[in-house]
């Protein structure tokens, strides 16, 4: 019998590997000029999406590239957060908030956000893999998130300490 933890190692270990494997393919795409549409399309996603996903964007104001996240594991806490979000578990949301988005962002607030969601599209089926990017001093992680009858985003903008400077869910292609 196949340990089920040594399976999901195994696992894990397939899914780096393609994902390494999808990266090096896209950036030989576009070496070779192919725009961020056709790889939107083969990937099933809008072209501003395929960029996020694997695009190398330049700060405007330094010129330098924006690839390092200031805060390593801001996919991992993000994916934390839109779960306590997804379970209904509204302190938890907030746990790591910054002073200020604990004065402006309760909990029925949250409550009230994602009940909207809910009535616009339907029952919430799956999670995406995060986009995690620096923005200046900041760490933005987006999550895609898919319903029943359509897509949304959850944006969290990181602190380099941390603390959730920023809480958004919006339709996908925003």
């Amino acid at each position: 019998m196949v340990d089920p933890l040594a399976a999901v190692a195994e696992a894990v270990r397939t899914v780096r590997d393609a994902e390494t494997e999808l990266r090096q393919a896209v950036e030989a795409a576009r070496t070779a000029g192919h725009t961020w549409q056709e790889i939107g399309d083969l990937l099933g996603t809008s072209r501003q999406a395929a960029f996020q996903r694997f695009g190398r964007p330049i700060d405007p104001t330094t010129g330098t590239p924006m690839t390092e996240p200031l805060l390593k594991d801001a996919a991992g806490r993000a994916e934390e957060l839109v779960i306590a979000i997804i379970e209904c578990r509204w302190s938890d949301v907030r746990r790591d908030f910054d002073q200020r988005m604990l004065e402006a962002v309760d909990e029925d607030l949250i409550r009230q956000g994602w009940t909207q969601v809910a009535g616009a599209v339907g029952r919430y089926e799956r999670m995406g893999e995060p986009f995690v990017r620096a923005a200046g001093e900041f760490t933005v992680v987006q999550v895609p998130l898919h319903f029943e009858a359509g897509e949304r985003s959850v944006q969290v903008t990181y602190r380099v300490d941390g603390q959730v400077a920023g809480l958004w869910i919006r339709p996908a292609n925003e």
